[in-house]
């Protein structure tokens, strides 16, 4: 994590959110005041114009506004910040998040922090933070016919039907199993607290340069959770046996189909996204007020029996 980043200077804003709440619209038009009283240019896409009508900004798509913007403000929830990541993936622009979501863990700006948090990120005073992504892509004899990429899991599951599916796995051309289960997650550090810890797998620290493999409901008790390096390729075959075809989801979003016979291929996406934090960001502080860690209790009188 970079502290202080003076080399990065931001005067193009993109807006992105999602409006499915009054106090969504109430944050994005209270930002777009702040922007207006910084001086600083500000595209909108264009789901925020058509709601907020009386917002000042030029309206553009994502993707316009992802290849003209030097920093972009997300808000919502983590599910906000995880598909407009995936959009503008490619541009590797900065982006912040304001929460008006549950979680938080990529939206770690609270609104009522928001004045005194985003004037600060325009005076250089914050951290930055690289994730990486996943691009998925599905293999029909030796072609590719779907991809997308991925910030949090790539996910094998058996779409609307309950029966196990079955899948060679290998990683980096070396043959490590045959699986019959619901599926296999693929998680990068950031996805770590997602779906992943659902399933049983660790928690990473966003630091990590790994992948977590958590198989869903094996039919074997032997296969585990599996740390693996985060420049491995991981090609997933899937049986001719399965009675129907799997699904890919790409973050719980994006979804991809397969069909027997087809190829699942995993890598490191070739673009890096570049998180903007507050000074005060901290990871473990999160994960306590989010997960519900215990904390140390002071000047508590000890059960001497404990």
């Amino acid at each position: 994590m970079t502290t202080n980043n003076e080399v990065m200077q931001f005067t193009k804003v993109g807006i992105f959110g999602r409006l499915d709440s009054q106090s969504v619209e109430k944050s994005i038009t209270k930002l777009m005041q702040l922007l207006q009283d910084l001086n600083k240019e500000c595209q909108i896409e264009h789901s925020i114009a058509n709601v907020l009508t009386k917002v000042q900004g030029k309206a553009a798509s994502r993707q316009d506004i992802g290849e003209w913007a030097d920093l972009i403000i997300v808000v919502g929830g983590d599910g906000t910040f995880l598909s407009a990541a995936r959009d503008v993936a490619q541009f590797e622009v900065p982006m912040l998040g304001v929460n008006r979501g549950r979680l938080g863990f990529l939206t770690d700006i609270m609104p009522s922090q928001m004045d005194r948090q985003v004037r600060d990120v325009f005076k250089g005073e914050f951290n930055t933070e690289d994730r990486f992504l996943l691009l998925a892509q599905i293999i029909r004899n030796g072609k590719v016919v779907g991809e997308n990429c991925a910030l949090n899991d790539v996910v094998l599951h058996p779409g609307k039907s309950i029966r196990m599916i079955e899948f060679d796995l290998e990683i980096n051309g070396q043959f490590v199993y045959n699986q019959r289960s619901d599926g296999l997650i693929v998680s990068t550090p950031t996805g770590s607290t997602a779906y992943a810890m659902s399933a049983g797998g660790p928690l990473m620290h966003p630091s990590m340069d790994a992948l977590i493999l958590v198989p869903m409901f094996p039919h074997s008790l032997n296969n585990r959770p599996l740390v693996v390096g985060a420049e491995s390729n991981l090609t997933i075959k899937v049986d001719h046996y399965n009675d129907t075809p799997p699904h890919v989801s790409l973050d719980a979003q994006n979804h991809l189909t397969m069909e027997q016979g087809d190829e699942l291929r995993i890598t490191k996406y070739p673009k890096t996204l570049t998180l903007i934090h507050p000074t005060e960001h901290n990871y473990y502080d999160i994960c306590r007020n989010k997960l519900g860690w215990s904390r140390k209790v002071e000047n508590e009188e000890q059960d001497p029996d404990l």
